[in-house]
């Protein structure tokens, strides 16, 4: 046959395949997820095998240090405190388990990443994501308590504030928060695209965030505006974010390369905990290889453009 051009000699053997590979994945480019609970000497999954893990403050350290010897790219932390309360002065006790848990692994592993949330759904009383007034989530006063939330993490030695909130404006004011209070060094990992998405399930259960009343649609985007993900994106850029991040993961993969092409910023994204879940369930239930698919997943997502991926698979791949 006539074949001039033949693909299949770039497949032939193993070593030419790995030779010719354009994307991949390494464990620098993974950030784990942890939520951090008050108390001492818990190291949970919340449900076995779906990677989702409470840890106190004590138990941090020697958790994350297999990790970083490993060459995780970070850890991702979220507090779940004991008591919730709208009360702003509350707060601060509120998230001493985590400030607690961000200084510990800083003193003994300062040159691991560390990046935490920065979000009211754990804290409050209602679950949603601002302050509440009547059944509205008001912008201003909430982004007014997100920045002083940012200022508590940074003094505790966070690399990166990450905030997921969603609300208008949070970026610039959080960024002149921070360096009001001499935090500069204080960086800001945007959650520029975040969708109102059915894949937060198991999250929602580990963080105690589930909303009391409606939903979250007033102020997480649509997945179906493809323009106006691209318009928060900029916006955050604009406002002094110095890394993007788009959640859910793997479908929004049109949206990663939209913001690899418009954006020079480090561009992450989280592969959330229903995607793992779904193909955790499926590998359980002998539909698929589970440790291929999820592999799979992570280079597709690397592929369509981003440089991290924040997935619960990075402690299985990386604690054996």
């Amino acid at each position: 046959m006539n074949i001039p051009v033949r693909l299949r000699r770039l497949r032939r053997t193993a070593g030419i395949r790995r030779l010719m590979e354009e994307t991949s994945f390494e464990p620098r480019n993974l950030v784990q997820p942890y939520f951090v609970v008050p108390g001492q000497g818990i190291l949970k999954e919340v449900k076995a095998g779906y990677g989702l893990w409470h840890v106190s403050a004590d138990r941090l350290v020697e958790e994350v240090a297999a990790l970083s010897s490993a060459g995780v790219g970070g850890v991702m932390l979220f507090g779940v405190p004991d008591e919730k309360s709208d009360d702003p002065k509350r707060l601060p006790h509120q998230l001493a388990p985590l400030t607690e848990g961000i200084q510990r692994v800083k003193d003994k592993l300062p040159g691991l990443p560390i990046f935490a949330d920065v979000c009211l759904c754990s804290f409050s009383t209602h679950g949603h994501c601002g302050v509440v007034e009547g059944d509205e989530i008001v912008n201003d006063k909430s982004v007014e308590l997100l920045s002083q939330f940012a200022v508590l993490l940074g003094k505790a030695g966070v690399d990166f504030v990450s905030p997921s909130d969603m609300m208008d404006g949070r970026v610039a004011a959080m960024r002149e928060a921070l360096d009001g209070q001499g935090l500069d060094q204080v960086g800001i990992l945007s959650y520029a695209v975040k969708m109102a998405s059915a894949f937060y399930g198991p999250f929602r259960d580990a963080a105690h965030s589930a909303p009391s009343f409606g939903d979250r649609a007033s102020y997480q985007q649509p997945p179906n505006n493809r323009r106006e993900a691209i318009r928060e994106l900029k916006l955050d850029e604009a406002e002094g974010a110095d890394a993007l991040l788009i959640k859910p993961a793997m479908t929004n993969l049109d949206l990663i390369r939209d913001a690899r092409e418009v954006s020079d910023l480090p561009l992450f994204a989280y592969q959330v905990s229903g995607e793992y879940a779904m193909i955790r369930a499926a590998g359980d239930a002998g539909l698929m290889d589970f440790e291929r698919a999820i592999r799979e997943s992570i280079t597709s997502i690397r592929r369509a453009g981003a440089d991290v991926v924040i997935s619960y698979f990075a402690r299985p791949m990386l604690r054996r």
